[in-house]
């Protein structure tokens, strides 16, 4: 779907159910952020006023303000003056499974794009060197890449792995993601270790990912394995909060 230009006032098909126990607020709430995590509602479209809005719907301007100010609380709208209420962006949002983040943007619809900063083979830290079974002093190849979704710095991406393990020519890595890559090369990828926390930016993270020095990052630290049992990459990730966030699906053991 095209993305519409800053200032176009984007039609939605919205409505609410007066009889549910909802609130009505919150229905609208939710088909806003749907319209927007689906891509019916891209960065820079604007929703039109609020009295147009409650005038469509049938509701009172102070219920259709509540259910914009849920979403500017979540940071997927923005009020601007002389502008209106407009889409910032939406979250991505991964299931903690083995997948990779281009995939689940492309899934989305969100229009996956990589700026890659670094290809080169290069000694192997002792750590990497470890998690790849390679020989301690031996090299690895080493990728560092800027993931953007809608045009948007989502993650930045360092990655290592085996030399020689496929063909990582520059123009295919930013044309597409490093597991199709891998999948194409006929390697399975069957598991991974994973470990996800948060740190504050560095000034460099900051300016890759359009952060503030200091703010809030996610980060993901991952090996992963063939069908094999072999070591096929390492991924050190971090991810900008307002833009992504993991889902767990949690069971009670019975």
């Amino acid at each position: 779907m095209p993305k519409p230009d800053v200032g176009s006032v984007t039609p939605l098909e919205l409505r609410v159910e007066r009889g549910s126990p909802v609130p009505l607020y919150f229905q609208l709430a939710q088909q806003l952020q749907a319209a927007i995590e689906q891509g019916a509602l891209t960065p820079g479209s604007l929703l039109g006023n609020e009295i147009d809005l409650a005038a469509r719907l049938g509701l009172s301007r102070p219920t259709v303000r509540q259910a914009i100010q849920s979403l500017v609380d979540k940071g997927l709208l923005v009020r601007r003056r002389g502008v209106g209420t407009q889409v910032v962006h939406s979250q991505v949002k991964r299931p903690l499974e083995l997948s990779s983040l281009y995939d689940d943007l492309d899934a989305a619809g969100r229009r996956p794009a990589t700026a890659v900063l670094v290809n080169a083979v290069v000694p192997a830290p002792p750590g990497i060197a470890a998690a790849l079974g390679l020989p301690e002093g031996g090299e690895a190849h080493r990728l560092e890449r800027l993931r953007l979704a809608h045009g948007e710095p989502v993650a930045y991406l360092v990655n290592h792995l085996p030399p020689g393990l496929l063909d990582l020519d520059t123009e295919r890595l930013e044309a597409t993601g490093l597991y199709r890559l891998l999948r194409a090369a006929g390697i399975t990828l069957h598991s991974a270790r994973q470990t996800v926390g948060a740190r504050a930016a560095t000034r460099d993270e900051a300016g890759r990912l359009d952060e503030e020095e200091g703010a809030p990052l996610l980060t993901m630290e991952r090996t992963t394995f063939d069908d094999t049992g072999r070591a096929v990459e390492c991924g050190a990730h971090t991810y900008r909060p307002s833009r992504y966030s993991f889902e767990f699906q949690l069971l009670v053991r019975p």
